[in-house]
């Protein structure tokens, strides 16, 4: 990639000259669509990021959020997607560290991880090697540093086959009094860096995540893949914790895309300052490195830290303390972004420009076709077990078997329930942590799709009796210069937005990642959504208990566009019709009031593969069910917004759950077996049945 004509044209007038090469690929990078949103900012603004709980919204490292009056979180999520198809393993480690050095910017202490991972075919051989390195790198990195890995999402589509997404989300927690943001406060104070040297991996990163991949992507691109130490980001979270301890940190930037001329303009940027670099004081690891490769070496495991000039010496000193290397680098400064070497500027631009100059694309946009219905004919017994064996709705156990999802001691309700759950004792309350999109919805309408993903996701945390509070995206796409994809990209941005506005949930931060596109086509518009709640109450389990009977609640849509039954059966139909904004808002409410009430002994999401697998999961080895329904459409469509749930008080939910609709679906029993009835149609299932069918990634992947 190289910067374009027009581009160059902008930069010359600004500078009144020609740029010298290290600024050419400066500018390069952080105008990238990767860095600057140049196709995707003209939409956001759709998004509502404002509420009473919000500290910090979108534009600094991660968002910050007040569960109380003393005790923040942050929430953040960053996508690595060209690198883990290069490199499966260090692609997905190094977004794991990436997020979390977000986290450590802003003051806090990384608590919780998120993956929400997407690949191609499950049958395909390629998918699986990626999927497989993906998830060792995550686990590896995050089990090595400390921080459980507990919730999120994995799928599959054809049209991931060439270029799969692995996004992932960071929560952290800290006290009001340590709040640190990426804003340089007084030019005078000194730039030190710490953590990891310097060296050659991961250059031009930004741009590499801003263009298609190739087809010989996997050996051209590796350089631009970088490297991660997990061992040391733990030691640089903890010397992190010890230099917010003495209040020695003005402002921080992690070292992320574009590196250190990225880090270090953005920060001096948004405090409408200049700086003074010498890049000669960069401790490096390898020899004879030139300019632009000490400013943009996208090497992990670094920092660059504001501090006074009387903290510097204890800065460094604690750097020394926890075996790390660190540097003063140069100071911020009135006027322009200056960087010398060999004595010698190389940089002298605009900050201001540098950072945010980079013009907006006007990209033309067609909005997808609507389906027609076109249902197949169901054979109710091949139905139910293609879409419960299916990939996408099977038992995701393979993956986060891998995670420590309990190290640090906070989890309270561990992956496989529709959200995890984290204590917070420091605020009296319990976060709920839920991630993910689905693919197959945004395919068949990107709109309708995004905003079920969005009402999926707040339904996931009312099912454990849980608030909505805040939520990150991660907005992945095509090649934006083609109006079809362009359209599907703005339709999931309209579609989140609506959605969390009329659920009253503050989009707070995120992430763009375009030109996902690569010679098998562009992957689908894809919303990831990594969404926190606050409970304060109880919090069921999705197993049946044996103890009540099983009713439905929330609004039928009566359509199969976007279910799994129709991948595997044919046919089309519209997406399934959701409820009006208020009426969302009212379902959600409605269902964490339902989970919170004592008569509650179980709740489960109804969403991937419709009622069919909501209820195969929930059944135990102890406990069965005895359900009738009355089409296949009720079985199989994939609404959101619903739950099923177990009660000991029919009353008691029937009056809780107001206007919200409540269908009776049958009885538990203690046989262990899933008993089904739809349209004079029968079948039935034992626990042990329905666990081989759930098994297939550990079957195919062990």
């Amino acid at each position: 990639m190289t910067l374009s004509d027009a581009d160059r044209d902008l930069v010359v007038a600004e500078l009144g000259r020609d740029p010298t090469p290290a600024e050419e690929i400066l500018f390069e990078n952080l105008w990238s669509e990767h860095c600057a949103y140049r196709s995707s900012r003209p939409l956001l603004s759709a998004f509502d990021s404002e509420g009473d709980q919000v500290v910090i919204g979108p534009g600094d490292d991660a968002a910050v959020v007040a569960l109380d009056d003393d005790t923040y979180i942050t929430l953040g999520i960053e996508s690595h997607n060209h690198p883990s198809y290069v490199d499966p393993y260090d692609g997905a480690a190094t977004g794991v560290g990436g997020i979390v050095r977000d986290t450590l910017s802003m003051g806090a202490y990384p608590i919780a991880l998120a993956d929400c991972l997407y690949f191609g075919d499950f049958d395909r051989e390629h998918s699986r090697y990626l999927l497989d390195g993906v998830v060792e790198g995550i686990a590896d990195y995050g089990n090595a540093i400390g921080v459980p890995t507990v919730t999120g999402s994995t799928s599959f589509h054809e049209n991931y086959e060439g270029n799969p997404l692995v996004n992932v989300a960071c929560v952290g927690l800290l006290s009001a009094d340590r709040l640190v943001t990426a804003e340089a406060q007084e030019a005078g104070n000194k730039l030190v860096l710490v953590g990891s040297s310097t060296g050659r991996d991961g250059l031009g990163g930004a741009s590499f995540a801003s263009e298609d991949l190739a087809e010989d992507a996997e050996t051209e691109d590796r350089p631009a893949v970088q490297v991660g130490d997990p061992y040391t980001e733990k030691l640089l979270i903890e010397c992190n914790e010890a230099l917010i301890d003495e209040d020695l940190v003005e402002s921080a930037r992690d070292l992320g895309a574009a590196g250190l001329g990225g880090a270090s303009s953005e920060l001096v940027a948004k405090g409408g300052f200049g700086a003074e670099i010498d890049l000669e004081n960069v401790h490096q690891r390898e020899p004879n490195m030139n300019a632009f490769e000490i400013l943009l070496s996208e090497s992990q495991e670094r920092m660059c830290y504001e501090v006074t000039p009387e903290n510097v010496e204890r800065v460094r000193e604690l750097a020394a303390r926890f075996d790390l290397g660190s540097a003063v680098i140069g100071e911020v400064a009135e006027g322009n972004y200056v960087c010398t070497f060999d004595g010698e500027p190389v940089v002298d631009v605009p900050p201001e420009f540098l950072a945010e100059g980079a013009p907006m694309n006007d990209l033309d946009a067609v909005e997808p076709e609507v389906a027609e219905r076109d249902l197949p004919a169901f054979d109710l017994e091949d139905a139910f077990e293609a879409v419960v064996a299916d990939p996408n709705t099977a038992s995701k156990r393979w993956v986060y078997r891998q995670y420590d999802h309990e190290v640090g001691l906070r989890t309270a309700r561990r992956p496989g329930d529709d959200a995890a759950l984290l204590d917070v004792p420091e605020a009296d309350a319990k976060l709920a942590f839920t991630g993910g999109a689905d693919p197959n919805w945004t395919t068949a309408a990107p709109y309708d799709g995004a905003r079920a993903v969005a009402f999926e996701n707040a339904t996931n945390l009312a099912a454990k009796g849980a608030s909505p509070l805040a939520t990150v995206d991660c907005l992945n796409g095509g090649n934006p210069e083609k109006p079809d994809v362009y359209g599907g990209f703005k339709g999931i941005v309209d579609g989140l937005a609506d959605m969390c506005r009329a659920l009253s949930v503050p989009v707070v931060g995120g992430n763009v990642s375009l030109y996902n596109d690569s010679v098998s086509g562009p992957i689908p518009p894809t919303p990831t959504l990594a969404m926190v709640g606050k409970a304060d109450g109880s919090s069921p389990g999705l197993s049946l208990s044996g103890e009540g009977d099983l009713f439905l609640v929330g609004f039928d849509g009566g359509a199969l566009g976007g279910s799994t039954v129709l991948e595997h059966l044919g046919g089309s139909d519209a997406f399934p019709a959701l409820p009006e904004d208020a009426d969302a808002a009212t379902a959600v409410e409605t269902i964490r009031a339902v989970a919170a009430d004592e008569s509650t002994v179980a709740v489960h999401d109804v969403s991937h593969g419709g009622l069919a697998v909501a209820l195969a999961e929930m059944v135990t080895d102890d406990v069965g069910a005895d359900v009738s329904v009355s089409d296949a459409v009720s079985l199989f469509e994939e609404t959101p917004g619903r739950v099923v749930v177990e009660t000991t008080d029919e009353a008691a939910l029937r009056d809780l759950a107001g206007d919200v609709p409540v269908v009776g679906l049958g009885t538990t029993t203690d046989d262990a077996t899933l008993s089904l009835a739809v349209d004079g149609d029968e079948v039935a299932y034992g626990a042990d049945d329905i666990a081989d069918l759930r098994d297939v990634l550990a079957r195919e992947l062990d």
